[in-house]
């Protein structure tokens, strides 16, 4: 499930106020029951977002001061104010304090979302980032973002505790990299150094957000690299997701659209029955609510 670490998008949970870390405790409380491990996924949009859903109807921020491109006419993403190096030490300051309050919650782990286009994955990638300091350039400087939030976690509440979710090879909201192999095994073989307990990636055929696509990449040398728990992500069914672990391409597999209309996936996976279909009409809305909203399943 995702929590807001900072910023704003519209009906998303947070965990930076004491009343939003009470709300969790009887949720948290009602997995365990049910024997379930629990993971907070923090997350912050950057520049996906809008002055509408920022404090004080301030710009949203990011790495960059460019606005992400539509071909409409409504400005769905408002331009995003850059971070300076104080304020970015302030954001990694938040999830600092974010990974506290998941662990008083009660989860059991936290997972900082590094993908998808938002405010870490934006610092990583090469045709969005345009600093001119220590966080531009080469692997090392776009890598330091990411990296700076796995220490800070990771000294607070131990690496037993922190994962972090990656996305090198799509450019999911205008994110994209020149060298997403070279990223991806970077980011892979660093994050060793704090002994973090998972690497999730969504693999690279995913290059279209819910499409499969043919590629040459693969997540293999990750996987190899990575000394961790190694967890993949992206259109994935119960065959194949089966064969990848018996080929040791992953310790886990992660499902997101197959749970968002069946939340009893495991269960139909393990008597193999059939599965409902999906409505992506239903995705990332509060109104009406059909099986999980997709807001709390990464």
């Amino acid at each position: 499930m995702f929590c807001f670490v900072d910023g704003r998008y519209s009906q998303t949970p947070g965990i930076w106020r004491k009343d939003q870390i009470e709300a969790w405790k009887p949720i948290v409380k009602a997995v365990h029951e049910k024997g379930g491990v629990f993971f907070c996924q923090l997350w912050h949009a950057g520049r996906v977002s809008n002055y509408s859903f920022q404090p004080n109807g301030n710009p949203p921020v990011s790495c960059t001061d460019k606005p992400i491109q539509t071909d409409v006419d409504i400005a769905i993403f408002s331009p995003p104010q850059r971070l300076t190096v104080e304020e970015i030490s302030q954001v990694v300051d938040n999830f600092r304090v974010a990974a506290i309050h998941g662990i008083e919650a009660g989860f059991d782990r936290i997972e900082i979302h590094a993908a998808n286009g938002y405010l870490v994955d934006q610092f990583m990638k090469d045709q969005v980032n345009d600093r001119t300091d220590k966080y531009r350039g080469s692997l090392e400087n776009r890598g330091r973002f990411p990296l700076e939030r796995v220490e800070a976690m990771a000294q607070e509440i131990g690496p037993h505790r922190v994962g972090i979710r990656l996305l090198p090879y799509a450019d999911y909201n205008q994110c994209g990299d020149s060298k997403p192999d070279a990223l991806g095994l970077y980011m892979a073989e660093t994050l060793n150094i704090y002994n973090i307990l998972n690497c999730h990636v969504i693999e690279p055929r995913m290059i279209t957000m819910f499409e499969k696509n043919i590629t040459k990449s693969s997540l293999l040398p990750l996987r190899k690299t990575f000394k961790g728990t190694f967890i993949v992500a992206g259109g994935y069914n119960r065959d194949d997701g089966n064969e990848v672990i018996t080929q040791g391409g992953a310790d886990l597999v992660a499902f997101g659209l197959l749970f968002l209309a069946n939340p009893d996936l495991p269960r139909r996976f393990e008597l193999n029955l059939v599965l409902n279909k999906y409505d992506r009409n239903t995705f990332y809305t509060h109104d009406p609510v059909v099986g999980y909203t997709g807001l709390s399943v990464s």
